[in-house]
Order: structure tokens, then sequence, then C-alpha cells
């Protein structure tokens, strides 16, 4: 999981590669707000992998493989329906998300063009959270890696051909990265079909396309939604106000911005396993495998974050340059770099926290957790903390990051661990 989950920043980086080594910064920009956008829009219904491998855990822990058909058919014609939506709506939303992001206009253009490439993407990518979430359930790593490293490596070289070769410019990866998300679904579909000819099952069409069949379904994945909105509004507002402090802030925020997304996938690896690991025990009703799993994922994400602060301390310099030849924009980044030396040791308590929650389908719980960081710890302190300019933003976020940690694992303590006896 950590190998497939560090793929997907690591391929974010060299995206904003690519575009940092073009002449114009307004490119970085671009890409950072097409980013963005998108992460609104499909991070904001990564309900469907969240709550996917929560049903798909619990019903794999208590043996049940017509529920497991059930957790994935249910979960791919929600995607689908959304995936739509967007696409018919895709006019109104790309002209709203640039203009709530305020770039100027020729990173708005840019940003534009981007958009109106990448939307088309939303289908295989709504597809690939599904399977994902369901080989996750299944506690079958490996398929996930195979599509994310098929997805990757695919953007990769297209990448490096649309951009470089044919001279595409954000075009060329917005394009890249749609015709990835296709081959990442092409090769998770082709191991659905084994996975599922090793179970005894059967489909159940009433449970497919009755509605009232989806009402414990979209039940968890509301909360979800919500969660994870408020989530996504956090790291927007961080990009807006970005934007708003100038193009040299954006830019170099959005390098930063890369390295939390690698920490985050990292450590997702270890939350996704306890996603399995907790849904799986919670299935089987026992306290002690639920706390034997959070346990020994937590002792390896401290781990893991204690290597990430150190790999920021001592090589970061080294990435930002790595990421953009601009002399600019990589001066203002160093400026801000001690944020994440500071942020694997704040941010690992919330990513695990929340493998642990999806596998016990707490999502009521997640979501609450997550507004209340959002809306009382982390817009307070950023407007509190308005004269500290960039560093006072930085500041909000990872209060924001220690909020949601301390939350969950009050609630872990004393609702969630009592409510399960061996």
């Amino acid at each position: 999981m950590i190998l497939s989950n560090v793929s997907v920043p690591l391929l974010g980086m060299v995206d904003t590669g690519v575009v940092g080594h073009l002449e114009d910064p307004a490119y970085l920009g671009a890409v950072a707000i097409g980013a963005a956008i998108f992460g609104f829009l499909f991070t904001g219904v990564n309900f469907l992998r969240m709550g996917t491998t929560g049903i798909a855990a619990q019903c794999y822990g208590a043996n049940d493989y017509d529920g497991v058909r059930t957790a994935l058919g249910q979960a791919l014609i929600a995607a689908l329906g959304i995936a739509l939506l967007l696409i018919l709506l895709q006019a109104p939303i790309g002209a709203l998300g640039i203009t709530l992001l305020g770039p100027g206009a020729d990173v708005a253009a840019h940003a534009r063009d981007y958009f109106d490439v990448r939307i088309w993407g939303a289908l295989p990518t709504l597809a690939n959270y599904v399977l994902i979430g369901w080989f996750i359930g299944l506690q079958n790593a490996r398929v996930p890696l195979f599509m994310v490293l098929a997805a990757n490596l695919t953007n990769i070289v297209l990448d490096l051909l649309f951009v470089v070769g044919f001279g595409m410019q954000v075009r060329g990866v917005a394009a890249a990265s749609v015709i990835a998300e296709l081959a990442g679904l092409a090769v998770g579909l082709w191991f659905v079909a084994h996975e599922l000819a090793r179970h005894e099952g059967r489909w159940s069409r009433e449970r497919l396309l009755g509605i009232r069949q989806y009402g414990a379904y979209f039940a968890i994945n509301a909360h979800l939604f919500v969660r994870t909105m408020a989530l996504v509004f956090t790291l927007s507002f961080v990009t807006a106000q970005g934007a708003r402090l100038g193009g040299l802030i954006l830019a170099a925020n959005a390098i930063l911005l890369n390295l939390q997304y690698l920490l985050s996938f990292a450590l997702d690896g270890f939350a996704h396993a306890a996603e399995a690991l907790v849904g799986k025990a919670v299935g089987r009703r026992s306290r002690h495998a639920l706390e034997r799993s959070v346990a020994i994922t937590l002792r390896w994400s401290l781990y893991v974050a204690l290597g990430f602060a150190a790999l920021y301390a001592t090589a970061g310099r080294g990435l930002v340059l790595l990421l953009t030849d601009l002399e600019e924009v990589r001066l203002a980044a160093f400026d801000y770099l001690p944020w994440m030396v500071v942020s694997p040791l704040v941010s690992v308590w919330s990513f695990l926290y929340d493998g642990v929650f999806v596998g016990a389908t707490r999502a009521r719980e997640m979501r609450d957790v997550m507004l209340l960081s959002a809306v009382a710890v982390f817009l307070p302190a950023w407007y509190l903390l308005q004269p500290l300019g960039n560093h006072g933003l930085w500041l909000a976020f990872m209060l924001f990051m220690a909020s949601r940690g301390i939350g969950m694992h009050l609630f872990y303590r004393q609702r969630m661990l009592p409510a399960l006896t061996d």
C-alpha cells in the first residue's frame, strides 16, 4: 500500500517538475489551480473508495460474499452517476472553481485549458476509487499497486511526450492524466474478474437496482462526503490564500503541497492497512483484534513519520531544486520548508485514525471531527495569524491537522473500544 500510495504524489511531482521547467511560472500556477479544482471534485467523492473499503472489509470478515459483490456493484453504479453529472456540469464547475481560487488572468487562461481536458477523466478516476477501495477491503494490496503503477507509469511517459515532445503545455499534462486513468481501470477490471471467480457468491439485481437498497450505502457515504469536502475545502483554501498573496507564493506553496501529499500518501499506506484490518475485526466483533490492528499500524506510521521529518530536514532543499529551476520560486519555497519538517509528526495521527474510522464505518464521527477542526480551529487560527502572512497560513494548517488527530483519538478510546467485546 505504501508503494502504490507514494507513486501518486510522485506522479504529481512529475507533473509539477515538467511544467516547472517551462519558461513561464504561470504554467506551474495553472497546474496548481487545476489540481486544486479536481482535488475538490475527485477527492470530494473519495467516499467511493473509503465507504467501499469499510463495507467490503466487514462483509469479508463475516464471509458474506454476496455482500462483497453488492458493495462493488453499488459503488460502481454510484461512480457512474456522479461522473456523468460532473461532465454535464463541466462549464459552470470550471468557471466557478477558477473564480473562487482567484488566480491572475494569465494563470486563469492556462488553468481553463487544463480543466477542459482533465474533466473527461471523471469516470475512470471514480471507478478506480471504487476498485481500489474494494480490493483493500478484501485485504488484497497487490492489485491497487498494479493499478496505480500502470496509471502512473503511463502518465509519466505521456507527460514527457505531450509536454516536452509535442509542446502541449498544460493540456498535455491533463491529457496524460486522462489516458493514465483509463490504463489503471483496464488493469483493475481484469483483476476483478479473477477475484470474483475465487469466491462463491451471487449478484442481486434487487440490491443493485432497487433505490431503497442504497439507503445504508448512502447513509455512510453522505457523512464521508461532508467530511471529505471539509478537508478539500481546507486544502483549497491554502491554495487560494497563496494565490491572493501573489503568484510567487502560489507557486512556492504548490511545491510544498506536493511534499505534503507525498507524506500523506505514504502514511496512508498504513491507514489503508488499518481500514482492512479494523473492518475485519469489527466484522468479527473482536476488541482484541481491533486493539492489535491499531497498535501495530500506529507504531509503524510513527516510524515512517520520523523518517519523513528527517528526509525533509536534510534533503528538502534538494527536492525543491528538482521540482523547479525558477530561482525566485526556489527561494520562496526554502523560506517555508521548515513547516514540511514539522508536518509528518503532526499529521501522522489523523492519517492513521482516518483508516481506523473508515474500517469501523464510523463515518458520522469522522465528519464531526473534521468539521470541528476546519470551522472551529483552522479558520479562526488563519484569521488571527494573518499578520504572519504565509507562515501564519501554514501554522493554521498544522493546528488543523493536530486537532483532527486529537479528536479521533479521544473518540476511539472513549466510544469505539467499549463498543466491542471479545
